[in-house]
């Protein structure tokens, strides 16, 4: 007869990150690092502040730390401490009302001797601690007062060692004398092993047998003396952080209580040698600490050390957040937090660790000699093409048509075809696009005659030879009101789509990045979106067009595009040595250098266009007018509109011709 199969069972998977999960997106991150270094910030700081705040499903730090500070004043506004006392207390009246009753009942007594005993128990001082220690030697005449009494000496006893050692009030529930004298040999055996410890004198032997002989008192399972310590330490300053958060008064009386903590002195003798040494291992816990408790809810002796260990781990939990900013998060206790906050919580804080490391592992970030991060060559092309795409969809909703503005942007048809990029500009090839989808529909088993449906991998495009090199300078202004303005980071996002269009699509043209404020200075891309916004009072087009001139006599064979966007009139120009001369409002100087060195560019033949960003009626007369010197083009684009502008200005200036349909040929001036 054959054994029948096991059957499977299926659970919710409890183990590290799950291994069946879909990988992570790390587009909007990267989207959001993108932002905050266009906006001046590092990649590393554009990065933790995306931690931060998190995504748009996926909670960050900052809601982590909100979760820990909202249960730590769930904790300290639900519950007050005091619940000993009153257990105690009713206990105590419990005693007394069993001993009135049966000093009342038994007739055979001695008068004298009840008497007595009436005046003993009628007399009792008010406080629970001083009653108690009056009635330590009481012959009490009721069995029920006398296991109530007991009750009371052995509550105090599990409730100091489970403030110490979780657990060990459930364990000594009904505890036998002999359980109470394992109890204290496990105490001295850990007293001495801690001692030993403390000299250097312990080897991992003496933990072994330790354990071996008391490792039911220590469900953590500690794996050697350290961790054994750190356990104990942890939970022995929070039984001293809660002592401390009591009123004086109840302070007093616990204390005072717990001297008959099983019927004597010996247990609080040989906690307080404990407490001690752990005090000497490990100064760095919170042994002084206390707290405001305000609720309703009372908290014994060990429910109230359990809170405030509870306290301590979500103070340490804030504390890793905090330093998330300077620590990986993988350092972020995961244990505690799904402990504290949820597993929910421990898996988003998972996720936020995963994400960390996977975009500093994407190659999306690079690390230079000096150890600064930066946004890597595949960061910036991923985030040009998106730029692109964003400027091809404001272009297309404002001119119309595709093909009117972008077709035959690359040259001359060659014959052959390839297949179709985000961003080309080259006319489809019909026939082999059709074809391809066709191939695909049978591939996929689809039905004949049921229609063709093109999908983007589908297309091809005709490649073509470019007719001409184009030689691009684009003249952005960084002066402190670009930034003051909102105008910072669009200004670096036009710059970033109109470098991935140019190296992607028109490789063969070359594109030179110029900022100018006080000064001017030329720039690779990636400097430019690393530019930090900085107070420089100064608008310096006339140092700007100088580099450009420089620029174009190094290429005399390309046709010049020159694109300058700026908010504001020159202020600024360059002296015979090289020296910057400011003044504001614009000096006579200033603008005649200026246009002087307008005109000698022009003699190059530059295809030039001013982006005008603002409203500033001097700054549109002034553009307007050199415009006008020039043969060039004034367009005054919304600044969200800012990268279509200079994309498109940038393809029309790259056709040199004009169409119909071109929405830049109206007249030599342009708003969007």
């Amino acid at each position: 007869m054959s054994r029948p199969e096991p059957r499977a069972r299926y659970g919710r998977y409890v183990g590290g990150p799950d291994p069946l999960a879909p990988p992570l997106d790390l587009s909007e991150a990267l989207d959001a690092v993108s932002e905050g270094v266009m906006a001046g910030y590092s990649p590393e700081q554009s990065l933790r502040e995306f931690l931060r705040t998190g995504g748009r499903d996926q909670p960050g730090l900052d809601e982590m730390a909100g979760r820990v500070q909202r249960r730590r004043r769930e904790l300290l506004q639900r519950h007050r401490l005091g619940g000993t006392l009153e257990e105690i207390s009713a206990l105590l009246d419990e005693a007394l009302l069993a001993e009135r009753g049966q000093l009342a009942r038994d007739t055979g007594m001695d008068p004298m001797d009840r008497t007595l005993r009436e005046m003993t128990i009628e007399n009792l001082p008010d406080s629970p601690a001083a009653a108690v220690g009056e009635l330590k030697d009481y012959d009490w005449a009721s069995t029920d007062a006398r296991e109530a009494y007991r009750r009371i000496q052995d509550l105090m006893g599990a409730e100091a060692l489970d403030a110490r050692f979780a657990g060990m009030k459930q364990a000594l529930e009904n505890a036998t004398d002999a359980d109470r004298a394992a109890v204290s040999e496990m105490l001295s055996d850990l007293t001495d092993l801690l001692d030993k410890h403390a000299r250097g004198e312990d080897t991992p032997e003496d933990f072994r047998d330790f354990m071996d002989k008391h490792s039911d008192a220590f469900p953590e399972q500690p794996r050697d003396v350290d961790e054994l310590i750190d356990t104990l330490a942890k939970r022995a300053a929070a039984a001293q952080r809660m002592m401390r958060s009591m009123t004086p008064e109840q302070r007093e009386e616990l204390m005072a209580l717990s001297q008959q903590a099983f019927g004597s002195p010996e247990l609080m003798e040989q906690l307080g040698r404990l407490d001690g040494l752990l005090q000497s291992l490990r100064p760095g816990e919170d042994w002084d600490g206390s707290e405001d408790f305000e609720g309703s809810e009372g908290l014994g002796m060990s429910e109230g050390t359990a809170a405030m260990a509870e306290l301590g781990d979500l103070d340490r939990l804030a504390e890793q957040l905090s330093r998330s900013d300077r620590s990986p998060l993988s350092e972020l206790d995961l244990e505690a937090v799904s402990r504290h906050l949820g597993r929910e919580a421990a898996v988003s804080v998972q996720t936020l660790a995963r994400l960390e490391q996977q975009m500093r592992d994407s190659g999306y970030l690079t690390r230079r000699q000096n150890g600064d991060l930066r946004l890597s060559p595949a960061a910036l092309r991923k985030l040009g093409r998106s730029l692109l795409h964003d400027a091809a969809q404001r272009l297309s909703g404002r001119t119309g048509a595709r093909e009117t503005r972008l077709s035959g942007a690359a040259g001359e048809q060659t014959g052959s075809s390839r297949a179709w990029e985000f961003g080309d500009v080259e006319s489809w090839d019909v026939p082999r696009t059709v074809g391809n989808a066709i191939s695909r529909i049978a591939a996929e088993g689809g039905e004949p005659g049921a229609g063709i449906r093109l999908l983007p991998e589908d297309i091809e495009v005709r490649e073509t030879e470019a007719r001409t090199q184009a030689a691009v300078a684009l003249l952005v202004d960084t002066s402190f009101s670009m930034a003051m303005e909102g105008r910072w980071v669009p200004m670096k996002r036009t710059a970033l789509a109109l470098h991935h269009l140019v190296s992607t699509r028109f490789r063969q043209d070359r594109l030179q990045l110029i900022s100018f404020g006080r000064f001017a200075q030329t720039r690779t891309v990636e400097d430019l979106l690393a530019l930090d916004a900085q107070y420089e009072a100064g608008t310096n087009l006339h140092h700007a067009l100088l580099l450009a001139g420089r620029y174009f006599r190094e290429h005399p064979t390309m046709q010049p595009v020159l694109l300058i966007v700026t908010d504001g009139e020159p202020t600024a120009h360059l002296l015979s040595g090289g020296e910057p001369w400011f003044a504001y409002p614009p000096d006579p100087e200033t603008i005649r250098t200026t246009v002087d060195e307008l005109d000698r560019v022009a003699r190059f033949g530059a295809t030039t266009t001013f982006f005008r960003l603002g409203d500033d009626p001097g700054l549109s007369r002034f553009l307007d007018a050199l415009a006008r010197r020039v043969d060039g083009t004034v367009v005054a684009p919304d600044v969200d509109d800012l990268g279509a502008a200079v994309v498109g200005r940038f393809l029309h200036s790259r056709r040199g011709r004009s169409s119909p349909g071109d929405p830049w040929s109206a007249g030599g001036r342009w708003a969007m």
